[in-house]
């Protein structure tokens, strides 16, 4: 059974189509990634598929409920983190989670225990008493993620969740997520960092314009469509910029930079062809070569490649 089945869907607004004929399927217990530039379409389409507005047209279906004639069974079913702040910012931390909880219907004891527990897990234990209108953005950010997870769900949407969040708290964050994934939870997510979708997700959707360009795993997608590739050369001493112009005017390179003074990186289609041009550009400038790395494409690799042939 699909967690969400979407056929031709369209939402316009007045005579612009944000969401434009699109069709896709989400297996129960997957990791789905939609991505896609800012106006892409993404949005839109969680807020069809959280009821939050109607389709203009199509077939969508959540958890095996029909979203315009079932709403209502959808949302029992289903945790949402959006974009916005969605909290009451007079509240203390503690009180807007056991709240949360309470909206649900969950147990007092249970509550207590989840909110323990979520508090350690998003660091904000130390932070419990502060009213959330008085928390640094990643704190808000955190709480917001928190919360979510005060009840039971099926299907998770996360619109962009680790926006704001540092380092360590995006990465713990995006294992606590993993986790429920691992548990059983659907997750529906949407964000701007390719990383986490390529660490995270089962299956991605690269959406533009309204319109889905490709769905597939990250590790196909770098396979079939990531035809740019890094090369990288480190040299003992300082880089000379003339070389980098130079390497950077080569047919077979797409730019060229220093990374830092000793290490210069090529983007190509054609790494065997930029790296011997490369190597022999190295020997007329006299370069003592120390390393040579030609780096796999990652998943930003085909998503800007991607975008940049759709436009």
């Amino acid at each position: 059974m699909h967690a969400i089945h979407v056929e031709s869907l369209v939402k316009s607004f007045g005579g612009r189509r944000a969401v434009d004929g699109i069709s896709f399927q989400v297996d129960e217990g997957e990791v789905f990634g939609f991505l896609g530039p800012n106006g892409a379409g993404k949005t839109t389409t969680i807020k069809i598929l959280t009821t939050l507005i109607k389709p203009t047209s199509g077939f969508v279906e959540v958890l095996g409920y029909d979203v315009l004639q079932q709403a209502d069974e959808v949302r029992k079913r289903i945790g949402v983190v959006q974009q916005q702040e969605s909290y009451e910012l007079n509240l203390s931390v503690e009180r807007a989670l056991d709240l949360y909880g309470l909206m649900w219907d969950v147990p007092r004891r249970l509550r207590r225990e989840l909110l323990e527990d979520l508090l350690e897990r998003f660091g904000l234990g130390e932070v419990r008493k502060v009213k959330a209108g008085e928390l640094s953005i990643g704190m808000r950010r955190r709480l917001q993620v928190a919360r979510e997870f005060m009840h039971d769900m099926d299907l998770l949407f996360l619109d962009e969740p680790t926006i704001g969040l540092d380092p360590i708290a995006r990465r713990d964050t995006l294992n606590f997520i993993k986790r429920k994934s691992d548990e059983g939870v659907t997750v529906f997510l949407t964000t701007h960092i390719l990383e986490e979708a390529e660490y995270l997700c089962n299956r991605v959707a690269m959406i533009n314009k309204g319109r889905i360009l490709v769905v597939d795993t990250p590790q196909n997608l770098k396979r079939f469509f990531g035809g740019i590739r890094r090369v990288e050369m480190r040299v003992n001493g300082m880089m000379p910029v003339d070389f980098v112009s130079r390497i950077g005017s080569d047919d077979s390179v797409e730019s060229a930079q220093l990374t830092d003074p000793q290490t210069v990186t090529l983007v190509t289609k054609s790494p065997g062809e930029a790296l011997s041009n490369m190597l022999r550009l190295a020997e007329k400038f006299r370069l003592e070569v120390v390393s040579v790395y030609a780096a796999e494409p990652s998943l930003e690799d085909v998503f800007i490649d991607l975008m940049r042939g759709d436009n």
